[in-house]
């Protein structure tokens, strides 16, 4: 993916904000060990919940078993968003993904992406890539994989407060 343009939105930012660069908002959402996402239930209603995730090659992915309410929601409806950020009022930047959630079922992409889980929390989710998603390390059952590009990104600094909404 090219270098999204970022724009700020003045509308929600003060005076002196300036647009967060993109490298910025890459690096929070590669560095982030948690992530909320909000799917979609049959009813209509908003589902969220937090969940770990990987940002790989411009694109995040999630795990999840196929009994979860998000799972479930994802059959009918695969628009999500995605946020991560920090609790922190004046410091730091909340990132807010939106997009499609597709299932992941190319083997070496999967076997790619157990091995970035391993690694990125210090080794306490450990998958294996099998035909369909992923099974947690000596289990039997079935973990869904999912991958958002995303079609919308806003980055929302702290302090200076600014929105940023990048375009792709």
């Amino acid at each position: 993916m090219s270098e999204p343009v970022a724009k700020l939105d003045r509308r929600f930012s003060d005076p002196d904000a300036v647009a967060t660069q993109w490298q910025k908002t890459n690096q929070v959402l590669d560095s982030a060990e948690l992530f909320w996402i909000c799917t979609v239930r049959a009813s209509g209603q908003a589902h969220v919940t937090p969940l770990v995730a990987i940002w790989l090659d411009d694109t995040i992915y999630f795990c999840t078993g196929p009994e979860e309410q998000k799972a479930l929601n994802l059959s009918g409806n695969s628009r999500v968003v995605l946020m991560t950020g920090c609790n922190d009022w004046e410091t730091g930047i909340d990132v807010v993904l939106e997009g499609e959630a597709l299932p992941v079922v190319d083997t070496d992409l999967l076997q790619r992406l157990a091995q970035a889980w391993g690694t990125k929390w210090d080794g306490r989710w450990h998958y294996q890539a099998v035909p369909g998603g992923f099974r947690h390390e000596g289990g039997t059952g079935m973990v869904l994989v999912f991958s958002v590009r995303p079609t919308k990104v806003f980055a929302f600094a702290k302090g200076t407060f600014g929105q940023t909404r990048y375009r792709f």
